[in-house]
């Protein structure tokens, strides 16, 4: 195999893995815990489960606690994050404190 050949194969190396998830916590810096949710059949009953996963992913995109972001699988950045933010999808709405309006209004 040629140099060119290699650096052609490089970026397209392997598919990675793409998760949809919902951002749980944003407490940390660049780093975001995401938690995706599958449906699952009941090996007995047959009945669908809703089953959710979290997993820590680096966030360099700036996504915040209720925003729906994309996560692909990357190199083990430290003990427990393996993926990335990839895109962030839908941004959570705002939501106003309405028990400080309450409390200033009396």
């Amino acid at each position: 195999m040629s140099a060119n050949q290699k650096q052609a194969k490089a970026p397209g190396a392997g598919r990675r893995n793409e998760q949809v998830g919902v951002v749980v916590s944003a407490k940390m810096q660049k780093s975001v815990v995401v938690a995706v949710v599958r449906l699952v059949q009941h090996a007995v009953y047959h009945k669908t489960i809703r089953r959710t996963s979290t997993f820590m992913a680096h966030d360099e995109k700036g996504a915040h606690k209720g925003d729906t972001v994309r996560i692909v699988e990357a190199r083990p950045l430290s003990k427990r994050k393996r993926w990335r933010v990839e895109e962030i999808l839908t941004r959570a709405t705002a939501v106003e404190d309405t028990a400080g309006l309450e409390e200033s209004a009396r």
